[in-house]
């Protein structure tokens, strides 16, 4: 047993809230000061403050500072696979854009949807898309962009189908047995995968109709005429080649993911196949990016303007206010913003973890678990709460996957309950918190600040609420016997 280190100290309760609160508090003030426009520097400055607190905890219980930084390092590449999805998003608008892609999912997305159900349809084709391919994250970066785009041209609200696609991308992303939560969370409780997901189906499928059925209730508003409709569709003709082989780079990558190719590559190629339909059919447009100076060739114009959509995005300039801001977006130096906010936030997260404040306040909160009722209720909190503190859903999913495993044997029940549990509140509310990783990339892919589409996220609000209600009135909890066999032989497998 090794000797504890000079000037140490137990970790107290009171020492352990100390850096959650600081970090409350200051958030709490930059929501007043800043309002939506916090997480442009507010909440960065908040969460990185939160973790010099959390580093002076960790001091006092004799923690050294290389130690505490080595954790902070952690956390923060904990994040680096996410960030370059992330930038590699950035690119995948730009050059989208520039290629007449995004444009044309708007020209004939205004012709399919109706505006009177375009909420719900667009829920529901992002549930598809994401049962199909696994990832959250492509459906919002790919269909999502789009359909904000048509949401726009419709003068449908932003944040209404932003809450709804998140709605339909993270159903599709629970469901789908290629999704990382999902194999996540059947690993980290030792359950099996399809009985991971045929669990969920429990409360996956009334939340999603729960959540369609608002989506229907709230309908189309004040769309825009048939005549302003195709006032737009005339001025996305005069600025690019439309075409429906433009769709083909949309096809392409989900192709990709479909056959399990890692999204980050997928989607860089995927950014490089829409920087060569731009060369080869929208060759003006690229021109005019690069500046149409006389001092370059045309071939080297044309490598300018497609190298300033990937690293800068696209401008328009057609001199239709309504349809430049439409399209003048990407790059990956939109997404600079959010990767300081997920740095600063897995920061903070990783010194929770090392200075073991994460796990104090978690095992405080099983001691207070009195019934199975109360398990439930206690791992939704957990895990809601671990995705405010740690800022990422993996941990979310993994942490209290590892904790609560044996607790549930303990009161008889199924670790599907837990592994279900999980996924209805780590998996989803991490997409309504701005500083998590997810939270931060929905913002910057549909450029819309998650507090305001948090409220409509309607199928991420009710699973976690589901999951409390079941469990108080016991449906749909499975005993641990009916299950043993399964979860042994899982193990097994593990194991060996």
């Amino acid at each position: 047993m090794s000797a504890e280190p000079p000037h140490y100290h137990p970790l107290t309760t009171g020492l352990a809230l100390a850096p959650v609160i600081f970090l409350t508090l200051l958030l709490a003030a930059s929501v007043y000061l800043f309002g939506a426009d916090s997480s442009y520097g507010a909440n960065q400055i908040a969460l990185l403050l939160a973790a010099c607190v959390a580093a002076l905890v960790g001091k006092r219980i004799g923690l050294t500072w290389l130690s505490t930084q080595e954790g902070l390092i952690h956390g923060i590449s904990v994040g680096l696979g996410p960030t370059l999805i992330l930038l590699s998003v950035g690119m995948l608008i730009g050059t989208w854009i520039l290629s007449g892609t995004v444009p044309a999912m708007i020209y004939y997305g205004v012709e399919i949807l109706n505006p009177s159900v375009f909420y719900a349809a667009s829920a529901a084709i992002c549930a598809i898309v994401a049962i199909s391919i696994g990832s959250s994250w492509t459906v919002a970066g790919t269909l999502g962009i789009g359909l904000m785009g048509i949401a726009g041209s419709f003068g449908l609200s932003p944040a209404i189908t932003a809450g709804a696609i998140v709605s339909g991308a993270y159903f599709g992303d629970k469901l789908s047995p290629m999704s990382d939560t999902t194999n996540l969370a059947a690993a980290a409780t030792g359950v099996d995968l399809f009985d991971h997901i045929r669990h969920m189906l429990w409360t996956t499928v009334p939340g999603f109709g729960l959540a369609l059925v608002g989506f229907l209730l709230i309908g189309g508003g004040e769309a825009a005429t048939p005549a302003e409709i195709a006032a737009l569709q005339q001025s996305l003709s005069s600025e690019f080649a439309i075409g429906w082989h433009l769709l083909l780079p949309l096809l392409f990558m989900l192709g990709l993911i479909y056959q399990r190719f890692p999204a980050f590559p997928s989607i860089v190629v995927s950014s490089l196949v829409g920087a060569l339909f731009a060369v080869l059919f929208q060759p003006q447009a690229v021109r005019e990016l690069a500046g149409n100076t006389a001092e370059l060739g045309s071939a080297a114009l044309l490598v300018k303007g497609v190298w300033i959509s990937l690293f800068d995005g696209y401008v328009a300039n057609s001199g239709n206010a309504f349809l430049d801001d439409l399209l003048s977006k990407g790059g990956m130096s939109s997404m600079l913003n959010t990767v300081w906010l997920i740095i600063c936030a897995l920061a903070f997260g990783g010194v929770l973890e090392r200075t073991g404040i994460l796990d104090h306040l978690l095992r405080k909160i099983l001691q207070r678990v009195h019934s199975a009722a109360g398990l439930v209720g206690a791992t939704v909190g957990t895990c809601i709460a671990t995705n405010m503190l740690a800022a990422d859903q993996f941990i979310s999913v993994a942490l209290p996957g590892r904790m609560f495993r044996d607790e549930y044997a303990r009161r008889g029940l199924s670790r599907l309950n837990l592994s279900r549990t999980l996924e209805d509140s780590a998996t989803l509310t991490s997409a309504l918190i701005p500083w998590n990783t997810c939270g931060a990339y929905m913002s910057a892919t549909l450029g819309v600040a998650t507090l305001s589409y948090a409220p409509f996220a309607f199928f991420n609000l009710i699973c976690p609420v589901l999951a409390v209600i079941y469990a108080l009135f016991n449906i749909a909890q499975k005993p641990l016997e009916t299950v043993l066999a399964s979860t042994e032989a899982t193990d097994g497998k593990q194991t060996a």
